[in-house]
């Protein structure tokens, strides 16, 4: 894969971790559950490693790291909801919505390595790793979701 070609698809994750980074944020400031308030803190840390990563990999490569967020799209409203459930205080709600905001996130992922040969080799190693981080923080807001629900 072209440098350029790279350096886009490092982008797209870059964009997918602000946006979970940003949900996090809001999430963590709306809820009164103290154990919920700590867990949302750590998946938001997850995703400030991946972008420390993916930005350097960028930089490296001679490409301009994206710092935005996606506005508009599937991703966003996830975090609206997030907000929404937050104002009712409901955590199997809450936790629904992180669920939904987790799969959107590995399904970025996903995306990217569906040409996984034209990446270059230490960049699928990389979203690999990141990729298994995601899924164990996944699986942690699943757990809860189903504790919460029962």
């Amino acid at each position: 894969m072209e440098k350029k070609e790279n350096i886009s698809v490092l982008n797209d994750l870059i964009v997918i971790n602000n946006d979970r980074v940003e949900g996090y944020e809001t999430a963590a400031k709306e809820t009164e559950d103290a154990d919920l308030k700590a867990l949302l803190l750590e998946l938001k840390s997850t995703s400030h490693n991946n972008l420390a990563e993916l930005r350097s990999e960028v930089l490296r490569l001679g490409g301009e790291v994206e710092e935005g967020t996606r506005t508009t799209g599937k991703f966003f409203r996830v975090w609206m909801d997030v907000k929404a459930a937050l104002t009712g205080n409901d955590r199997g709600a809450i936790l629904n919505s992180c669920e939904f905001g987790e799969d959107k996130a590995l399904e970025a992922y996903e995306n990217a390595m569906e040409d996984r040969n034209s990446l270059s080799p230490q960049y699928v190693s990389l979203l690999l790793k990141q990729q298994m981080a995601l899924r164990a923080d996944h699986d942690r807001v699943k757990a809860l979701r189903d504790a919460a629900n029962n």
